[in-house]
């Protein structure tokens, strides 16, 4: 059985949106939800980007089935890993046991608003290492000190903690990462129906875990329609985690898939609203091993209309062809 998510994508949608759509999720029958977590947008056309922490906090209280999930925060840059552990802890008492802290090693475009450069991959996989660590001795309880030789905690305690602590989700992109998630997470983050990346995962531990991936789509009864929204906002998407994770801006955005066409986007994403392209869409996800899959719909104006058609048509055909 594959699990079928709905993904509150802050560059594309305002907080109160936002919300309002994860309440919709809910009544349409999506069976989980996940939440990007950006400083800017990947497109000026997305045109927005909140901040994530708070509309989960409303939208734990505005809902009351449908679990949550950050997809993903980085805990290294922006955030100090003590405080991602008190946001999360938080979260997880809003929502009575919903979320789940979905984590990754994060992109330039998010994490340089800062300061302090952008170090090479190997450097950042050493420094989510260490603020994974922080965060799950924060989980247990206690004081914690830690001086390490990225971070230093100073005596701190979570006082408000749930029963039992989120599940961490770590993203991988390559046998680093993997091995990195194999080892330290409860469960597994993709944006790639790759099966090698699951192999991967389960040969450094990761066997029997959940492992969630991502598909962008499309929906309008249009079909030019969507693909143009598509090629407006999502371009970006096929230029792979390499290229994503470093570039600065939005404009650099712009300047690396200006060569890209619609017919490009039309080719990568489920445009339209025939439930068996969707179906197609998820399928290579499925067959790779995914136990969960978040699709994204395109565009923050159209959602009231894609979740609507998800209600009657997308979902019941999701569930026809993979249970």
């Amino acid at each position: 059985m594959v699990q079928i998510g709905y993904t509150m994508m802050t560059e594309q949608a305002g907080p109160r949106e936002l919300v309002d759509h994860v309440v919709r999720a809910e009544e349409a029958g999506f069976d989980f939800s996940v939440t990007s977590d950006h400083y800017f947008p990947w497109l000026r056309s997305q045109g927005h980007s909140p901040y994530a922490w708070a509309v989960l906090g409303a939208a734990a209280q505005a809902t009351s089935r449908i679990p949550l999930m950050t997809y993903v925060t980085c805990p290294t840059f922006r955030y100090h890993p003590a405080v991602v552990a008190q946001k999360a802890a938080t979260v997880q008492l809003l929502s009575e046991g919903r979320f789940r802290l979905g984590l990754g090693s994060g992109e330039n475009l998010n994490e340089h608003v800062v300061g302090g450069g952008w170090p090479a991959v190997d450097v950042r996989h050493e420094m989510f290492e260490e603020a994974v660590e922080i965060i799950r001795a924060l989980f247990k309880g206690g004081h914690v000190n830690h001086h390490g030789t990225h971070f230093d905690v100073e005596s701190a305690r979570l006082w408000d903690l749930p029963d039992e602590a989120p599940p961490i989700g770590i993203a991988v992109s390559g046998e680093q990462s993997c091995e990195l998630a194999g080892r330290l997470g409860d469960l597994v983050i993709a944006t790639e129906p790759k099966a090698g990346l699951l192999e991967a995962f389960d040969r450094h531990g990761g066997e029997g875990k959940p492992r969630v991936g991502q598909l962008p789509v499309c929906y309008d009864p249009d079909r030019d329609t969507a693909i143009k929204r598509a090629h407006s906002q999502f371009r970006w998407f096929g230029s792979g985690w390499k290229v994503n994770s470093e570039l600065p801006h939005p404009d650099s955005f712009e300047a690396a898939t200006q060569f890209v066409t619609p017919d490009d986007v039309a080719a990568s994403i489920p445009c339209g609203d025939d439930p068996d392209a969707f179906v197609e869409a998820v399928r290579p996800y499925a067959e790779a091993g995914f136990t969960e899959i978040a699709l994204v719909q395109i565009g923050g104006d159209s959602q009231p209309a894609y979740l609507d058609w998800s209600e009657k048509t997308l979902l019941p055909a999701l569930r026809d062809a993979f249970g």
